[in-house]
């Protein structure tokens, strides 16, 4: 009789993602089952979020509905690690706790666990860092993986708990991460996306100076059409990662920039000054020396002792770089962090007619910068099709998975179609305030439109 099955619950960001692939490689390859499906499992392993309050509630709705149903619980992940003994305590059905460095010995925690023990693997200190030999199970889409290049965080923002759950950064080798690399492009991925806390300081602790240049320039050998660099702080975009950005092929113009804040009282109040500099000439430098970047961030409203001031201070600077895409979160007090006990609290009704105001004057802005690829012919990934309708969904370059639009991608002359994880060329028609609509090119219209480029240029 074989080993039995176990069921996975995933929660949370794709670094968490990530750690649950690598689990779930581990189990299957020490003969386990491994489902998405709990009702075929008796052992089910939650992967926890904790960052933000909203992420820690689904996190134990999650765990309370799994144990009202009677299956027992291994408990990975960030809310493992900062309610160890208490999730034990609280829940009967919960078997094990797993820190977010422990989750290599999820094998053995499993063994223990069918022994009968009660198990608690959690470090203190975080200090593990996968590499390209600790198996995996991808569950994305067959055409677009997550790749993480590094873990945990050196700096120390005053609303952010991530470096108390994983620790202080820890870089991959460049070798180590191109070997991974190469591996997922030999199953067939299309788009590869680095992922860490702040990926700009890629390096930095294993060389001594930040190296994210030198490794996008080793990954421009790998066959992989696109790559998307997620997590990069202006202040870490420095000429030369700019340059290789530039002369990389394969290596997305797409710039992810989590800013939170304009005004630099709130930046000091959150612990960034060295985000000071991130000023309206920064960013023209950068689009200057990257013309056809793409630029993403967030921001978080309502801040302990933001002003209306401070927020008027947001929405013009937002109103003067005319972002692509920005997302908008409202402060979320976490217990053990400086900002949690902050004066001036911001009433929760203000925060969200904050966020709302913000996401009003962005909408005409992203359907301005949708709308300037209209006519274009891009590349896009065909992600998933409607046999009703015969359209297909996928994403150009300038759009990231999950956080951004989508292309709506109609059959081109004489019915030309393309199946989920391949690429093919689409001319864009129309622009919505978030999303794109093409067709199908064919080779003719694609020879006709080059042409017409060269004439242009000539």
């Amino acid at each position: 009789m074989g080993l039995p099955t176990v069921a996975f619950a995933h929660l949370g960001c794709e670094k968490n993602r990530v750690d649950t692939e690598h689990m779930l490689g581990l189990l299957a390859e020490a003969g386990y089952g491994v489902s998405a499906d709990e009702s075929e499992a008796s052992v089910v392993v939650v992967n926890t979020c904790s960052f933000i309050q909203d992420a820690r509630e689904e996190s134990v709705r999650t765990l309370v509905e799994l144990a009202e149903q009677g299956k027992e619980l291994i408990i990975a992940g960030c809310l493992a690690q900062q309610f160890q003994q208490e999730l034990l305590d609280s829940l009967p059905e919960a078997k094990a706790v797993v820190g977010t460095g422990d989750y290599q010995h999820i094998v053995e925690v499993l063994r223990r666990v069918e022994a009968g023990e009660r198990v608690n693997r959690v470090s203190a200190n975080p200090t593990f860092v996968a590499d390209e030999h600790l198996p995996r199970y991808r569950t994305t889409s067959e055409a677009v993986a997550y790749l993480k290049v590094a873990e945990g965080c050196d700096y120390r923002c005053s609303f952010c708990i991530i470096p108390k759950l994983r620790g202080d950064q820890r870089s991959r080798t460049i070798e180590s991460v191109v070997a991974e690399a190469h591996q997922l492009a030999a199953q067939g991925v299309q788009e590869l996306i680095l992922i860490s806390q702040i990926t700009t300081n890629y390096g930095l602790d294993l060389y001594g100076k930040p190296r994210l240049a030198d490794l996008l320039r080793a990954l421009g050998g790998v066959e992989i059409p696109w790559i998307r660099v997620h997590y990069a702080y202006p202040t870490g975009l420095t000429p030369e990662v700019l340059a290789a950005y530039r002369e990389v092929p394969n290596v997305l113009p797409y710039l992810d920039l989590p800013l939170q804040h304009s005004h630099p009282e709130v930046l000091r109040a959150m612990n960034r000054p060295w985000q000071a500099d991130v000023t309206g000439g920064l960013l023209r430098r950068i689009r200057e020396q990257l013309p056809e970047a793409v630029l993403r961030t967030t921001f978080i409203v309502g801040y302990p002792g933001e002003t209306e001031k401070h927020f008027q201070h947001l929405l013009d600077f937002v109103a003067e770089q005319r972002f692509d895409h920005v997302g908008v979160f409202t402060f979320s007090p976490e217990d053990g962090t400086p900002a949690a006990a902050l004066p001036d609290p911001v009433p929760a009704e203000v925060a969200d007619e904050r966020k709302s105001r913000l996401m009003a004057l962005q909408q005409p802005i992203a359907a301005e910068r949708n709308a300037a690829w209209v006519g274009r012919i891009v590349d896009v990934l065909i992600e998933q099709e409607n046999p009703s309708t015969g359209e297909m969904l996928g994403r150009c370059s300038r759009f990231a998975p999950d956080v951004d639009g989508e292309v709506r991608v109609s059959p081109g002359e004489g019915g030309l179609c393309a199946a989920p994880g391949t690429m093919v060329p689409v001319q864009i028609t129309a622009a919505e305030t978030y999303d794109l609509r093409g067709i199908v090119v064919g080779a003719r219209e694609l020879v006709g439109a080059v042409r017409a480029v060269g004439r242009r240029d000539a």
